[in-house]
């Protein structure tokens, strides 16, 4: 089984409650480092504006290149979900190793909090939730149900099979595990 999120670009409002609930959830603190981004994209001119959103967190990609990318082996891949982990504490920090897990990440995953040193940490699909039933509390959070999260064959089939979105390139290279219901210029 691969893990995956579902993101309905027609419905984000960019409220950041994904990304503030992602922080407290995780303990991450105030600052730079965002295991869940919202960009912000706006095309055209006034009166035919087009704005949207996309999220960005990790996406479990299914041949994740940051893997073969860490110097320490700090980032694996779960078999029985797909869920890829970092262990911060193997990490060498991104002075020592030139971050090259960030640079080699198509979606800049990988956070370095400020401080010298920092090591790596992301996304890790709330893996306490997910095995205790729940889904990541980035969806929990998202109060127009932009966000879900679950296996990647049960979401194909709720949704679709979209990669695409305003905002966002998919990477046949490392194959995010990503639905999308893209919102579309005019």
């Amino acid at each position: 089984m691969q893990i995956g999120f579902y993101f309905d670009q027609t419905r984000c409002t960019g409220c950041s409650a994904c990304r503030v609930a992602c922080k407290d959830w995780n303990d991450v603190p105030a600052g730079p480092e965002n295991w869940m981004r919202v960009e912000y994209m706006e095309k055209g001119r006034c009166p035919d504006v087009f704005v949207a959103y996309t999220v960005a967190a990790c996406w479990h990609c299914i041949d994740p290149v940051c893997i073969p990318a860490c110097p320490e082996d700090a980032i694996t891949k779960r078999e029985q979900d797909g869920i890829v982990l970092v262990d911060s504490q193997a990490c060498i920090g991104n002075e020592a190793c030139d971050a090259k897990c960030l640079k080699a990440c198509p979606y800049d995953a990988p956070q370095f909090g400020p401080e010298k040193g920092a090591r790596m940490r992301k996304c890790n699909f709330c893996v306490d939730r997910w095995e205790a039933g729940k889904v990541p509390d980035c969806v929990e959070a998202c109060p127009v149900r932009a966000l879900d999260a679950g296996p990647l064959e049960e979401l194909e089939k709720k949704y679709g099979d979209c990669r695409e979105a305003e905002g966002f390139k998919y990477s046949s290279r490392t194959q995010p595990a990503v639905v999308f219901k893209p919102k579309r210029l005019s």
